[in-house]
């Protein structure tokens, strides 16, 4: 079985005492590859660190994260962003988005740095992984606004009800990125994801967040992408040897793998 985990932060400062093991460790439980979205300028050397290291297993997204937003930095960032893609190494634009949840005074800032960047994916070709933390109604009407043939994405750490999930499939080039939260007990999570074929869905850890069940609350890992597949496995009553098939069929067609 190969596995693809389209979003871990293994740069991060949580895996600086055994990052390198971190992704070995991950190999050898099948996850094969892993793509990196960016957060800000400051992490981008750590990350293609990282990649150089691991040039057939990891790859790297370049983008400015909407908690990383602010009207100080945001020349500083999009030039910083806008270069970097110029160079045709990354294989998305990510981490973008909108996140409601730390600070709302910053939405409009945050809403111009979003469109901008998906303007760049357009221009690039490339698809964006899109982080919508408690602002999924204000991320999928710009994305419905912006969409047309040359847009493509994930809805990064999906955790919608029935109806968003089908907003997404609407848009045609989108998936559901689906993470640890499937295996919380009462996040509801898998009702809605049992009604969604899995030809709509990629995997993800977020690592270092968002541990699946029995890590919760620990250090989040590539290689727990194997419980998120278990889970969605039982979900949908099926093998993990299909899930692991569609799933990661699903994110090479979407990241051109």
């Amino acid at each position: 079985m190969k596995f693809i985990d389209t979003h871990s932060h293994l740069y991060s400062s949580q895996f600086n005492d055994d990052r390198t093991q971190v992704v070995i460790n991950a190999i050898a439980n099948g996850v094969s590859t892993i793509l990196l979205p960016n957060i800000s300028s400051k992490y981008t050397k750590g990350m293609l660190v990282l990649c150089a290291e691991f040039p057939n297993n990891c790859y790297p997204m370049m983008g400015l994260h909407p908690c990383d937003v602010s009207e100080e930095n945001f020349k500083h960032e999009i030039a910083h962003v806008e270069k970097e893609l110029e160079t045709g190494k990354y294989t998305a634009v990510g981490e973008i988005g909108l996140d409601l949840h730390w600070d709302k005074s910053t939405l409009e800032i945050q809403k111009k740095a979003f469109i901008h960047q998906v303007k760049l994916a357009k221009k690039y070709k490339l698809p964006i992984a899109i982080h919508v933390r408690e602002s999924f109604a204000e991320a999928i009407e710009l994305i419905e606004k912006l969409n047309d043939e040359n847009l493509r994405g994930v809805f990064h750490c999906f955790t919608g009800n029935i109806e968003d999930a089908q907003r997404v499939i609407n848009l045609g080039g989108f998936f559901l990125g689906i993470g640890g939260v499937l295996t919380f007990k009462n996040s509801g999570l898998d009702k809605t994801i049992s009604e969604v074929d899995l030809q709509h869905l990629i995997l993800e850890t977020d690592a270092p967040y968002l541990a699946p069940t029995p890590f919760r609350g620990k250090r989040n890992e590539s290689k727990y992408i194997v419980n998120i597949a278990e889970k969605l496995a039982e979900v949908h009553q099926i093998s993990i040897e299909k899930v692991a098939e569609i799933t990661t069929e699903n994110a090479k067609k979407l990241f051109e793998l």
